[in-house]
C-alpha cells in the first residue's frame, strides 16, 4: 500500500512539472500575429450619387467597417464648393478618429487633397507633390508613420492622374522613388486611376503585392462607378518584404461617393 501511495504522489509530482514546463514555453508565432484592417476611399468630396453633400453618410461608411487606418482621396478643406468645410477634421469628429492631410492644390479660397485615419497614434509626417505632364491637377501622395502595437507602420495615400496613361505613370515611378529609402513595413492605399494590367499598376506591382490578389479575394473588386461599378482602380498595396500577409478583401456598396471604398484585413507579424 505505501509503495502504491508513493507512485501515485511521483506520477502527480511528474504530472505537475509537465503542465508547468508547458505553460512557460514561448507562445506559438500564430499568436504573435496582429490583424490590422486598412481602407482605401475616393470621398468625392463627401459628394454622393445623389449630388448631395453629406459628410455623416462618408463617416457612417467608416464607422461600420471600423478600419484601423483609412487613406482618403478627394478631400476638401475650406472650399467655397463645400460649404468651406474643414471635410477631414469632420469626418475625424465623427470617426474619433486622428487625422493627418495634405493638399495638392489651392481651390476656391482653400485647399484639396488627401488625408490620412488613424485609431493609433501618428508620430510623423511627411507630404510631397509629384511633378505632372500635362493635368492641370496637381497630384501628391501624403505618408504617415504610425504606432501600431509597438512597431512603426508607414501608411501611404495618393490620388494618380485621371487623364493620361504617362502622367499615371509618371507619379507612379516618383512614389515609388520617395518610398525607396522608407524603412519598415509600408502600406499603400490609394485611387491610382489604373486598370490591372496597365503601366501604372504594373509599376506598383514589381515591388509591392496587391491586397485584393493576395488575399484571394472574391470578385473583381470592382470600385467606380459607385453605381454601376465598372472599373478596378482604387488599391491597396503593400512590401513584400514587411512579415505583412494580406488575409481578406472587400469592397463595401454604398453610394454615399461616386467609388466604392475597398477594405482589407492584414496580417502582420509582431516584431520579437
Amino acid at each position: 500500500m505505501l509503495r502504491t501511495v508513493l507512485l501515485v504522489a511521483i506520477a502527480i509530482a511528474l504530472l505537475g512539472a509537465t503542465q508547468t514546463g508547458r505553460a512557460s514555453r514561448p507562445l506559438p508565432s500564430a499568436l504573435a500575429k496582429k490583424t490590422l484592417r486598412v481602407m482605401t476611399y475616393n470621398i468625392h468630396v463627401g459628394i454622393g450619387m445623389d449630388k448631395k453633400l453629406n459628410l455623416q453618410r462618408i463617416a457612417d461608411v467608416i464607422n461600420h467597417e471600423h478600419p484601423d487606418l483609412a487613406g482618403l482621396q478627394e478631400v476638401d478643406r475650406g472650399v467655397q464648393r463645400t460649404q468651406r468645410i474643414d471635410e477631414i477634421a469632420e469626418i475625424a469628429r465623427l470617426t474619433q478618429m486622428e487625422y493627418a492631410f495634405a493638399y495638392n492644390l489651392q481651390f476656391q479660397g482653400g485647399q484639396y487633397g488627401v488625408a490620412i485615419l488613424s485609431r493609433f497614434p501618428i508620430k510623423v509626417i511627411d507630404h510631397w507633390r509629384f511633378a505632372n505632364v500635362r493635368e492641370k491637377e496637381r497630384r501628391g501622395m501624403i505618408r504617415a508613420e504610425i504606432e501600431v502595437h509597438g512597431q512603426t507602420i508607414n501608411f501611404v495615400t495618393t490620388h494618380l492622374d485621371y487623364q493620361y496613361q504617362d502622367g499615371r505613370v509618371f507619379e507612379a515611378e516618383q512614389l515609388l522613388k520617395l518610398l525607396a529609402g522608407i524603412k519598415g513595413p509600408v502600406i499603400v492605399a490609394g485611387d491610382f486611376n489604373d486598370l490591372p494590367g496597365a503601366d501604372a499598376y504594373k509599376i506598383m506591382t514589381n515591388q509591392f503585392r496587391d491586397a485584393w490578389i493576395e488575399s484571394k479575394a472574391i470578385g473583381e473588386g470592382l470600385s467606380y462607378p459607385a453605381d454601376k461599378p465598372a472599373k478596378r482602380i482604387d488599391y491597396i498595396f503593400y512590401r513584400p518584404d514587411d512579415s505583412m500577409r494580406a488575409t481578406r478583401a472587400w469592397i463595401v456598396n454604398t453610394q454615399a461617393s461616386d467609388h466604392l471604398p475597398l477594405v482589407t484585413d492584414l496580417e502582420i507579424r509582431a516584431v520579437p
